[in-house]
């Protein structure tokens, strides 16, 4: 193992610096991992030839933690953490959090709201012009103007609010290191405005060479939803290494320019990545409080970037892209290795995985020469007749890997793409994942089961999920297993009405699905769903959504994806009433719940009950759980 970057001035004399090249400042603690994004950037810029500091959860309310390592000799690379700062602070209801996992013990209150703002503020005050550029996914997804949903206002892109030189968005290994590189050669980062992957504020005069699309401006996407929707339309169809252009956002009297993305690392690059000298470990200052996001990740293997499932309200298409990419079968048996040599290893790999697990390729060969569809997904609202399915090679790097010595078991949990499974003709997949990768119950996303809710979510149609469960419990009795499968539900999304949620909860009553815990939509900057949240308009048709916005309206169905808890029953009540849904209060066939004491009802006749998901691997309570974003 390597040692840590240096996080304090002691350290960094230890090794005879006078001062870094760069210090590379964060919002969350140190934890020198590679699902760490700034222990990654770190690493490259090390790799690379450069002296990095870390500078860890500074206090911001002055610039003394940002002066502590004296000036570097290059500049800045600032980043709020892994996930988005408010994110970490606030639940979707806008209470705070009572833990950061990203912080020592869990603590909370160790990085400020909207962190890149007052992190690069006082740089400025202690440093003056000196290079600094932003990354990591607060700064990516806040790239343009943005509905902020806690402000409930649109703010301006994030170069503005920080006066950073350079915004690096999306997987920034490649940006990193020509910016440094020109950095180091005494380039002037003003001058920097062709950098892929990167965007910068200038005059309104200074436009990119070649064709470059202009979304409208901040002060009229605040002022306009439509222009809004549309601009927000042109960003995402942007979004691809391969064709997209320049895109162009007035912010007062500066113009934002976004370079077209970078191009995804190959296999090879992904490889060296990945295989960086990290110590995979929290830094030995938090000793005794431990970090709770690496236990989460600490024998997990990362084995791909980008989605081209491209759901609504995810923001992995936005900031990684749509194109998959993967490492070799090679570096990740090597990787597997090195995790049986760490202490606490007990013979279980949690994870080999990423974004969706389930792929390892660009979706269709044309994709790599004419880059992603613009008008279209590539698996919904139906497949695309050009997607490539093959499991072939992540079933030979399980296979590969369950056999080493000293593992036990290797576990799948990060998101499986069963709509995806389902196209694969051969079933051998689907049965080696229920025989060996699966710890009792297998998570996936069917999200909602109103298919005009799904469609807009960019989901598959639930008769595709339905399908899956009778093959997947099917797979568990052949590998003789009682295993379960654990649905994520999202209440309140863009487009779902009252009626849907009830067809959710009948949906529910029928298949003895009872989740213990469930999501609201949170409305994240840069997705499309926070786009149809803002605007009520679907950025890729400008068609009207319907939006549940009122509190009551959302509680309500929240409260019918859990009609089983008492505390639920008032809501579920007054929800069924308001929907003119009366024959669901009762008891017998559909009812969600018994009738108010001394009050009768009289239920329509039961629709039946439906068996396909009525057997041994899913009787009784399913212990469903909502996905956290």
């Amino acid at each position: 193992m390597s040692r840590f970057l240096p996080i304090t001035t002691a350290e960094m004399e230890v090794l005879g610096w006078d001062r870094p090249d760069f210090v590379c400042v964060t919002g969350d603690a140190y934890v020198d991992h590679p699902s760490f994004g700034v222990a990654v950037i770190a690493r490259v810029l090390e790799a690379e030839g450069f002296r990095v500091a870390v500078l860890a959860q500074p206090v911001w309310r002055n610039t003394a933690d940002f002066m502590k390592f004296g000036r570097p000799r290059l500049g800045f690379m600032v980043t709020s953490g892994n996930i988005d700062s408010m994110v970490a602070h606030y639940s979707v209801g806008k209470n705070r959090r009572k833990t950061d996992s990203y912080s020592p013990g869990g603590q909370t209150g160790l990085r400020p709201d909207r962190a890149l703002i007052p992190y690069c503020r006082r740089i400025r005050e202690a440093y003056g012009d000196i290079p600094i550029v932003i990354g990591g996914l607060e700064a990516s997804l806040r790239r343009f103007a943005h509905y902020d949903y806690w402000e409930d206002a649109v703010r301006p892109s994030i170069l503005v609010d920080t006066g950073a030189d350079l915004l690096s968005y999306g997987m920034g290994e490649h940006q990193t290191i020509q910016i440094a590189r020109r950095l180091a050669a005494g380039e002037d980062i003003r001058a920097m405005h062709d950098i892929p992957g990167t965007c910068y504020l200038t005059d309104p005069g200074d436009l990119p060479a070649g064709e470059a699309v202009s979304c409208a401006s901040y002060d009229r996407v605040r002022a306009d939803k439509l222009a809004y929707a549309k601009a927000c339309k042109a960003q995402i169809e942007e979004q691809d290494a391969v064709r997209g252009r320049p895109v162009l956002q007035r912010q007062g009297d500066r113009l934002l320019v976004q370079n077209p993305p970078m191009k995804p690392l190959s296999r090879p690059e992904l490889d060296r990545v990945a295989e960086l000298p990290y110590t995979r470990e929290i830094h030995p200052s938090y000793a005794g409080r431990g970090v709770p996001a690496l236990q989460e990740v600490e024998f997990s293997i990362i084995h791909n970037r980008g989605c081209y499932g491209e759901c609504a309200f995810c923001a992995i298409a936005f900031h990684q892209g749509r194109t998959v990419t993967s490492r070799s079968r090679a570096s990740i048996v090597r990787e597997a290795e090195l995790l049986t040599r760490m202490p606490g290893f007990k013979g279980y790999i949690h994870d080999i995985g990423g974004p969706t697990a389930n792929f390892r390729r660009p979706s269709c060969g044309e994709q790599l020469v004419r880059g992603v569809c613009k008008d279209r997904r590539c698996l919904s609202p139906e497949p695309c007749p050009h997607l490539v399915v093959d499991h072939r090679e992540y079933l030979d790097i399980l296979r590969t890997v369950r056999a080493l010595p000293g593992v036990k078991r290797v576990f799948i949990r990060s998101g499986i793409r069963y709509d995806y499974l389902m196209l694969d003709p051969d079933p051998t997949f689907l049965e080696e994942l229920c025989a060996h990768h699966v710890s009792g119950q297998l998570k996936v996303a069917p999200e909602h089961v109103s298919n005009h809710v799904l469609r807009t979510m960019g989901k598959p149609p639930i008769s595709v999920y339905l399908k899956f469960c009778d093959r997947y419990f099917a797979a568990c009795r052949k590998a003789g297993k009682e295993q379960y499968l654990v649905p994520y539900l999202i209440s309140s999304h863009p487009g779902s009405t009252l009626k849907d949620a009830i067809e959710l909860a009948v949906f529910l009553k029928r298949h003895h699905i009872r989740p213990e815990q469930v999501q609201d939509f949170y409305p994240t900057p840069g997705t499309p769903a926070t786009c149809m949240f803002y605007t009520g308009l679907d950025p890729h048709t400008l068609r009207e959504v319907f939006v549940p916005r009122d509190p009551e309206e959302k509680a309500m169905q929240r409260a019918l994806l859990q009609t089983h808890l008492p505390e639920n029953r008032a809501l579920v009540l007054k929800a069924l009433r308001k929907a003119g849904r009366t024959d669901l209060i009762g008891r017998g066939g559909d009812c969600l719940i018994d009738a108010p004491r001394g009050k009768g009802s009289s239920p329509a006749p039961a629709a039946g009950r439906n068996k396909r998901l009525a057997r041994p691997a899913n009787r009784g309570r399913n212990p469903g759980r909502g996905r956290r974003r």
